[in-house]
């Protein structure tokens, strides 16, 4: 891939990003991370002749006039190491020659794209829907040959409420299954919810950016979000021109976060002129793996009081908790309303998604949100917003009421969902401790426990030849490290730099998603190839 760190794209949005205000202390992020989070130069491989600039023609839209916070957005998790992956891909289905079989994409939380089995009941549910021919009473003894009742009743209900999985459904969600979200929140947390203030949404993503969208009124605004951060958003953050206002994980503390640090964060901010409007708290975090506490939630919710920042509390992960005894799962609405009258009226959104947990349903882009103590005006601004886009697509709110509302005790088939829904979940944390294993017992490698999520994020020390090496072929170290593993092995993980981390460290994420039967191999292939990495740059 050639080197853009030097064009004069990449010079300007350096210039500019003085006006982003973000912390040169010696815990900034470092340079890398502000490339890779608030700028770009070319998003698509430069050797692919259909995406190049059509330099000495008379195209109305460039890369030189288009808006200039697109162009300057940047998707670790979907860059310079997935596109090389699907050159490498192309290379294997050609009949190419590598020293791997398979590429293996780890740079991204997409469960069945590494062969996670979906859940039966979803699937049938699903297909029935599309189909409902089959769900008339004249065909129910053929559609019983195979399916189990209770996936034919459940289809017919749902499209009862839906009518057609074809058609346009109400613009903030279909309203049966916003009230089964609303029960499940309920019986999550033991506090009401009001199906009126949920909003279906294409995947959680689509939910950020909407209310993102609210919240940035001018480039004065800035949003406080963890480091390392899920690049979601900064890139969002960029395309708003907004400011990302970073505070720092304590990595030698299992990635803990104190309110003194998210105390330090504002108020440097408010010197330089932001105007903080709201905390993103990852949890499950992501791409670090730490489970908050519930005191550590009432201290940030204290700071959120105090400092008055809306709390954006992304809990997609809710599901994949690895030790539920230790470091349960809390959600922040069962958090906050457990702390009294003194707390009504206070400003939160959390954001859930189909795309985690043991669902794994990615492709289909069904999550929502739930508005907590906004006022009735923004509730009809999001529904406005939410309207412009006419609905989310169906079968994503219907996977998300199968999440909420799966298959019950005594029901035909609870039994092989249970299975199915357990199998998946032991094996992430079998998977997750062998993973955890492999990347410390690494030279120079050191990896937290993941408490949830679906992702280690291991700091690697690299030799001095390496990182001058890298620095040569005009990358950062740690994309350096992973570009050759992913030549060398087909495995594809995400730099560090990518996520943001303190300045002068290198890391990596990797989704520990390959399934049983390929984890052994997978992790010999990252052994061998680390031994071989530092044995050719050994100082």
């Amino acid at each position: 891939m050639a080197s853009l760190q030097c064009s004069p794209a990449y010079k300007s949005i350096l210039r500019q990003l003085s006006t982003h205000h973000l912390h040169t202390r010696s815990l900034a992020p470092s340079r890398s991370f502000l490339k890779n989070t608030t700028s770009i130069s070319k998003p698509f491989s430069t050797t692919s002749a259909y995406y190049r600039d059509m330099t000495g023609t008379n195209k109305i839209l460039t890369s030189k006039n288009m808006n200039e916070q697109v162009r300057k957005a940047e998707y670790a998790v979907r860059g310079e190491l997935a596109i090389r992956s699907e050159e490498l891909k192309n290379e294997l289905a050609k009949g190419a020659k590598l020293p791997f079989k398979r590429v293996v994409g780890c740079n991204i939380g997409n469960p069945q794209a590494l062969d996670q089995k979906p859940i039966t009941f979803f699937r049938q549910v699903a297909s029935l829907t599309e189909y409902p021919e089959l769900l008339k009473d004249e065909n129910r003894q053929l559609a019983l040959k195979i399916y189990p009742s209770d996936a034919i009743d459940r289809a017919k209900l749902l499209l009862k409420h839906i009518g057609s999985v074809g058609a346009y459904s109400h613009s903030q969600g279909i309203p049966h299954i916003r009230e089964n979200v609303a029960k499940f929140i309920e019986k999550r947390d033991g506090f009401a919810a009001d199906p009126s203030k949920i909003f279906l949404t294409q995947g959680a993503s689509a939910g950020v950016q909407l209310t993102l969208q609210m919240i940035v009124e001018n480039n004065k605004v800035g949003i406080m979000i963890p480091i390392p951060q899920y690049p979601l958003y900064t890139a969002t953050l960029s395309v708003l021109d907004a400011n990302p206002v970073p505070y720092y994980l304590d990595e030698s503390k299992g990635w803990g976060l104190t309110t003194e640090e998210l105390q330090r964060s504002f108020d440097e901010a408010a010197k330089k002129g932001i105007d903080t409007r709201a905390l993103v708290i990852i949890n499950p975090g992501n791409p670090t793996g730490q489970c908050l506490s519930e005191q550590n939630m009432r201290e940030i919710i204290d700071f959120c009081k105090q400092n008055r920042v809306i709390l954006l509390a992304d809990e997609v992960y809710q599901t994949n908790i690895y030790q539920p005894e230790e470091r349960p799962f809390h959600s922040f609405k069962k958090v906050l309303k457990s702390m009294g009258p003194a707390y009504e009226g206070f400003e939160m959104i959390s954001y859930h998604s189909i795309s985690k947990g043991m669902v794994g349903e990615c492709g289909r882009r069904g999550g929502y949100f739930e508005c907590e103590g906004m006022c009735d005006s923004i509730l009809e601004q999001i529904y406005k917003i939410s309207s412009i886009s006419l609905c989310p697509n169906v079968q994503g709110q219907i996977l998300v009421d199968l999440m909420v509302n799966p298959p019950q005790k005594g029901e035909p088939s609870y039994e092989m969902y249970k299975k199915e829904y357990d199998d998946i979940y032991f094996s992430l944390i079998k998977r997750a401790s062998i993973l955890e294993k492999t990347f410390n017992g690494l030279e120079g490698c050191t990896c937290n426990t993941a408490d949830g999520a679906m992702y280690l994020f291991p700091q690697i020390r690299l030799p001095k030849k390496a990182i001058a090496a890298a620095h040569a072929a005009g990358k950062e170290p740690d994309q350096f490290y992973c570009m050759a593993m992913l030549e060398a092995t087909g495995v594809c993980m995400v730099a560090g730099s990518g996520f943001g981390q303190v300045d002068g460290t290198a890391h990596f994420r990797s989704t520990f998603l390959p399934q049983p039967e390929l984890f052994e191999e997978f992790c010999s292939g990252i052994k061998n190839f680390h031994a071989g990495f530092m044995n050719k740059y050994r100082d």
